[in-house]
């Protein structure tokens, strides 16, 4: 991706990034660009989400549900209700 290489903070950018490697099969390289948007200064709470969804299909079960914790937590900070309230139901739906 060109525009990623003139603005590689773009956080929208990097989230396509990591639907495109997500959509390809390539479930450590999407985790892994989620987990930087997760831990940029100011979280980019989808990645959270997405991550959290890629990990319990996957069979990864607390980690999930502590990508979900924390996603709930930065979307609280924020102001985000919508985000917390959907990573709250998908967190409970793990079991």
């Amino acid at each position: 991706m060109a525009m990623l290489q003139e603005n590689p903070g773009d956080q929208k950018l990097r989230y396509m990034l990591a639907m495109e490697q997500r959509n390809g099969d390539d479930i450590e390289k999407s985790l892994q660009t989620f987990r930087s948007l997760m831990e940029d200064e100011t979280p980019y709470v989808p990645a959270f989400l997405m991550a959290g969804q890629e990990l319990a299909k996957n069979g990864r079960t607390e980690d999930a549900r502590s990508t979900y914790t924390a996603g709930i937590e930065a979307a609280v900070r924020q102001g985000n209700e919508h985000a917390a309230g959907e990573m709250t139901q998908f967190r409970a739906e793990l079991g």
